[in-house]
């Protein structure tokens, strides 16, 4: 886990369940002030006694201002962009829109945040993009996902990116792959839960 220090400013977005769910658990119990920004919150969520913002889509740019709008911090000492959607296409039965929307949220949507945040992020700062394997070129031998693979490779690209442009202000990126995390994103099936 990165380390955020009692009191100090996490957010995280895709927050209502799964992974995301689990990260404001975790930095909740270690004394951090947790924004959970999603687009409607769980019972579960709500029940932490974190900051919930609601109505966050992270593949609109004004919802994404809003919403950070709303962070009552002047510095974010942990931003996790854990939103995400998976879809299924394959060739021959390709879902063009389908891939957009992969784009949107999952490409655009952590670049989107972070342009948002930019000014809340100083030195010691992190940024950690949940990303997938399923991004790797060379990791790629079953094909099909068009729209999960190359919005996840796009993510990786930005991600390094981002850490040469924020090198010089001292934030840090990270580029995580947790794994096959039994969440309800893929029907529960995993190696691991979000815990």
């Amino acid at each position: 886990m990165l380390e955020a220090a009692h009191s100090e400013t996490v957010v995280v977005t895709g927050a209502n369940r799964g992974i995301g769910l689990s990260l404001c658990k975790h930095y909740q119990s270690q004394g951090a002030n947790v924004y959970a920004l999603c687009r409607s919150a769980s019972e579960e969520l709500r029940l932490l006694g974190v900051n919930v913002i609601e109505g966050f889509e992270v593949g609109d740019a004004q919802s994404v201002a809003a919403a950070v709008s709303r962070i009552d911090s002047p510095s974010v000492k942990l931003l996790i962009n854990n939103a995400g959607i998976l879809r299924d296409e394959r060739l021959g039965e390709i879902d063009f829109e389908s891939i957009e929307q992969q784009f949107q949220v999952n490409a655009l949507g952590p670049l989107r945040v972070v342009e948002a945040c930019l000014d809340k992020l100083g030195h010691g700062s992190k940024v950690a993009n949940i990303t997938s394997r399923m991004g790797s070129i060379e990791d790629n031998t079953s094909g099909g996902r068009y729209g999960y693979r190359m919005s996840k490779c796009a993510l990786n690209i930005a991600s390094m990116s981002m850490a040469h442009d924020l090198k010089p202000r001292g934030v840090a990126i990270a580029i995580l792959h947790p794994g096959l995390v039994g969440t309800e994103m893929i029907g529960g099936y995993g190696d691991i839960t979000p815990d």
